[in-house]
């Protein structure tokens, strides 16, 4: 398995050669966020994933969440739409650099129980308050924060 490598705002980083559409599910129950812990990286992060053919952005979100967490969501809107060009991420097993495009849903709990998959080492609801001793790139780090300053409920962990 390759790895996943995030670069951001980083000189030393390859140039993006690709851009493909990614969707995210941003959970929040009872004062805590269900996050993954990646496999290939070993990074924290919300579900989320690449946008296959024949799907809309809101079906790779739902989708995405239930295969990488076994918890099935329903989407209640738009946290945000990222495509910063100076995040790129580098999948070594084919070389690809990615440049960020990603949509951040809302979704709320429907069913299910924190499972680890493929591509998910560590799966659970993890409280706001412990969301900053996470080992995650900062582009995601930002994207929880703003995501949960919505909510009015987190101080900026990162100082940006």
């Amino acid at each position: 398995m390759g790895k996943r490598i995030d670069y951001f705002d980083d000189p030393a980083a390859p140039p993006a050669n690709s851009v493909k559409p990614s969707a995210t599910a941003f959970v929040l129950r009872d004062g805590a966020v269900l996050l993954t812990c990646r496999s290939d990286n070993g990074n924290w992060s919300m579900p989320g994933g690449a946008h296959d053919p024949g799907e809309s952005l809101s079906m790779t979100a739902v989708r995405e969440t239930k295969e990488e967490t076994g918890i099935d969501v329903t989407l209640t809107g738009v946290a945000g739409i990222y495509t910063d060009p100076r995040h790129v991420i580098h999948y070594t097993s084919n070389d690809e650099v990615r440049q960020e495009f990603t949509v951040v849903y809302r979704a709320e709990y429907v069913a299910g129980e924190p499972t680890p998959s493929s591509e998910t080492t560590i799966v659970k609801w993890v409280p706001v308050a412990d969301i900053d001793e996470l080992k995650m790139d900062r582009s995601q780090r930002m994207r929880i924060q703003w995501a949960v300053n919505e909510t009015g409920t987190w101080i900026d962990p990162i100082g940006s």
